[in-house]
């Protein structure tokens, strides 16, 4: 080769090993990326953490355990709650607000009520020393509810008998094959009362409402958020910026703090189930009656 020829084919293989080192460290990039934890990981600095309780509310012992954790996290400075859920399962509703005032305990906590925030998401939001909630939200629906379906007449029209065993008159009740009883229907009412009861006196004493205050909204409907700014069920009108406002002025946080956002793990729904796996759920009444007696703004179908 002569000189020109042998200057471009060092030219050349220069060139290649540039675009092979450039392809390797964008393979490694990517693979970083990939693995490393959404939202660019936890952040290591002071914060705010942001719990958002949205959709059906159910107890989730994972969720409820990091809530817990956020106690003893010197880096967290304060809790924002945000908020958009018809509530859920009595069970669920309680375990959020003690994991909460848990937490509140030791650092500040504010709730900020979006589209829904009623019956069990206003229970969680109670946890909070500063509830905001927007002009038009729906939230209050303070009460407690069971629901059960019962075809006994559809199985007589069918030809169709059950045979059920029991131990004692009350046992599985309510029941799809018969009609409740009496006693039945008493002995499921006053655990219902019971219930409700916790919920209607953590709303009197949580917002140090009098006897005639409570009763008037403690009848279970639902409220908007001006209705319940007027009946003292919250403390100010607006949203996320408000709340974090409030945080500002009262508890003395930093406005410049960053907000790391604690998700609780996605719930899987009858979306991408298919029809069978649809049908399988709703027979099998996991997602009629839930883990147990309902606080829910509407009871699930």
């Amino acid at each position: 080769m002569d000189a020109d020829s042998l200057i471009d084919r060092q030219r050349l293989k220069r060139r290649l090993v540039f675009w092979r080192l450039l392809a390797v460290a964008g393979l490694a990039l990517a693979a970083v990326a990939a693995l490393a934890p959404p939202g660019g990981g936890p952040i290591r600095g002071p914060h705010i953490a942001r719990v958002d309780v949205e959709g059906v509310i159910t107890e989730n012992p994972d969720h409820i355990a990091a809530i817990r954790e956020l106690a003893d996290n010197d880096r967290v400075k304060a809790v924002l709650i945000r908020i958009n859920s018809p509530g859920g399962t009595a069970t669920g509703g309680e375990a959020l607000y003690t994991a909460l005032r848990h937490v509140a305990e030791k650092k500040p906590v504010v709730a900020a009520i979006g589209t829904l925030g009623a019956s069990a998401a206003y229970m969680t939001a109670l946890a909070a020393d500063h509830i905001v909630v927007r002009e038009t939200s729906i939230t209050g629906s303070i009460g407690v509810i069971l629901e059960a379906p019962e075809v006994s007449g559809l199985l007589d029209k069918l030809g169709v008998g059950v045979n059920v065993l029991k131990s004692a008159p009350l046992k599985g009740e309510p029941s799809l094959s018969s009609p409740l009883s009496p006693e039945a229907r008493a002995s499921l009412q006053a655990m219902i009362d019971d219930s409700f009861a916790y919920f209607r006196d953590l709303v009197g004493s949580r917002r140090k409402l009098g006897a005639e205050d409570l009763a008037r909204v403690a009848d279970g409907r639902a409220f908007t958020g001006r209705q319940a700014l007027a009946l003292h069920l919250v403390d100010a009108l607006g949203g996320e910026a408000e709340a974090r406002a409030w945080l500002v002025a009262e508890r003395k946080i930093p406005a410049d703090l960053p907000v790391e956002i604690m998700h609780e793990p996605a719930k899987e729904g009858l979306a991408g189930l298919g029809f069978a796996g649809a049908a399988q759920k709703l027979l099998m009444g996991e997602w009629l009656s839930l883990d147990g007696l309902v606080s829910v703004w509407h009871p699930p179908l």
